[in-house]
């Protein structure tokens, strides 16, 4: 015969079995808001405005240029000393990372322009033509060919040459005879060729030589 209070416990011990949790109800999908793009000839509205700017204004921000040369070590890292000439094992040994022995290898080393190991260098072995005189004259070239942009009559002087661009202002002028002239002109120069000078008169006009 079975006891009754074994029943109860036996009915007591079973769990209720668990109710599945009710579905959650799913929020409808919203559409893409599209702003209508308002017709030719209206301005659009100040808020769409608004909300474009910090864009655009980040699109037109120059990017910092980032390279080699910024490279820095992070906060607080530190870093072994170059232990150099500590053996082959290192990876500093032997030269210690000058590249040679010698006097390459030691501090203070400087030579001489074109110096060759003390053998005869290229600006000796070349041979040499000629020189450059040191003391010449150098003159600003002015063709009768540009003269005839004066008017007749005008006097012509080493200022007015300059600021046509016709001369530098800072040398002599030289008149050469390159060119025609078919006008009457008193030219002021430092010198003249002699077809230059026969060309001016012939056309009219007169030669002044100036001082240096």
């Amino acid at each position: 015969m079975v006891d009754k209070k074994d029943e109860t416990k036996k009915a007591s011990s079973k769990k209720p079995a668990k109710t599945p949790p009710a579905p959650r109800a799913q929020k409808p999908a919203r559409a893409p808001v599209r702003r209508r793009k308002p017709p030719a000839g209206e301005p659009e509205p100040a808020a769409a405005v608004a909300a474009e700017t910090p864009r655009a204004e980040a699109a037109s921000r120059p990017r910092p240029t980032t390279g080699v040369q910024d490279l820095r070590p992070a906060p607080g890292a530190t870093r072994s000393r170059k232990r150099v000439g500590r053996g082959p094992g290192s990876g500093h040994g032997k030269t210690a990372g000058r590249g040679s022995k010698g006097q390459k290898s030691r501090s203070g080393y400087r030579h001489l322009r074109g110096f060759e190991g003390g053998q005869m260098p290229l600006h000796r072995r070349v041979p040499k033509r000629g020189f450059t005189n040191i003391f010449r004259t150098v003159y600003d070239v002015v063709n009768l060919s540009d003269l005839e942009r004066f008017d007749a009559g005008e006097s012509v002087t080493p200022e007015k040459l300059a600021e046509r661009r016709l001369a530098r202002g800072r040398r002599p002028v030289k008149i050469l005879g390159d060119g025609d002239l078919a006008k009457p002109l008193t030219v002021s120069a430092h010198k003249f060729s002699a077809s230059a000078r026969s060309r001016i008169e012939a056309a009219g006009g007169s030669c002044e030589v100036l001082n240096f």
